[in-house]
């Protein structure tokens, strides 16, 4: 039942491979431990208090309320699954209520941050190239790490100054690229062409498709330099991104489309920081305000 679930969220769902792995994971998991808990092999026969036995070992084993909860939806889905199909009657997760959580706001990095890191990016090298193209697409497109993973030079359209973006579940979007990205870009693709065959935009020095921990480490390096920040990774490129466009001005509704959100509750988790500059300004001008 297993693969056809996986055959389910792969053709029916359109999730990406990364996204099916984890589940893969934490289904094998949960798998495993009622297997040597409770000797059963057949995840239909679940009870929930099985469940809960797993979510008190992860925790005894360090894990944290956030890991744990996206176990717990793995298992949810595919309960879901199980009904849809007819194979359970009842999903043993119906009155399970997440564990709370400590939400951590992420904060972006500054426009000066940024700037430095962009004046910074003069190598005419590939890798030195290719970064500083990598990082302008991030910053001046909001998109996602798999989303920049899976550009194909047939996204690409420099003439028009747009990338085809294929985001969650192959949901297609069209951005805009500014000139001085446009020209990043072709500078890039001139030094890429010598190295690489490969059918997506951004690839190694031995020519193959760039990965996660790859495009991590060049915003870590690259960012490490200019900010103190403790979290310094791509989604924070992405944050920044929509936190300073809404700081401009920018339409909630426009930034979604431009993350590619399915909803716009995804998209005001940004405007914590507009505000937040908002308030800074309001009482740094307002007569009234006590300044000191």
């Amino acid at each position: 039942m297993l693969e056809k679930f996986f055959d389910y969220l792969t053709h029916e769902r359109k999730y990406a491979a990364h996204t099916i792995t984890s589940y893969k994971n934490d289904l094998q998991g949960f798998e495993k431990f009622i297997k040597e808990e409770f000797d059963l092999d057949d995840l239909s026969q679940v009870h929930y208090s099985f469940i809960r036995n797993w979510i008190l070992q992860l925790s005894k084993n360090g894990l944290s309320n956030l890991s744990i909860n996206r176990k717990i939806s793995s298992l949810k889905t595919f309960y879901k699954f199980l009904q849809k199909v007819g194979s359970i009657d009842k999903n043993p997760l119906v009155g399970h209520k997440s564990l709370k959580v400590q939400k951590k706001i992420q904060v972006p990095f500054s426009r000066k941050e940024i700037q430095e890191v962009i004046d910074g990016l003069d190598g005419d090298d590939f890798e030195s190239l290719r970064n500083k193209a990598m990082i302008e697409v991030f910053y001046s497109t909001g998109i996602r790490r798999a989303e920049l993973i899976g550009i194909k030079l047939s996204d690409v359209n420099l003439e028009d100054k747009t990338i085809r973006i294929l985001g969650k579940r192959n949901k297609e979007r069209f951005v805009p690229l500014l000139n001085s990205v446009e020209k990043s870009l072709s500078d890039y693709l001139k030094v890429r062409d010598t190295v690489a065959k490969d059918k997506h935009l951004f690839v190694t020095a031995k020519g193959n498709k760039i990965y996660e921990t790859l495009v991590y480490r060049v915003i870590n390096s690259y960012f490490s330099l200019a900010s103190s920040k403790q979290k310094k990774s791509p989604h924070i490129l992405r944050h920044s991104f929509a936190t300073h466009l809404l700081n401009e001005g920018a339409n909630l509704n426009s930034v979604k489309e431009l993350l590619g959100h399915s909803s716009l509750a995804s998209t005001q988790v940004y405007t914590k920081n507009s505000l937040e500059t908002l308030k800074q300004m309001y009482n740094q001008a307002h007569p009234r305000s006590n300044k000191n």
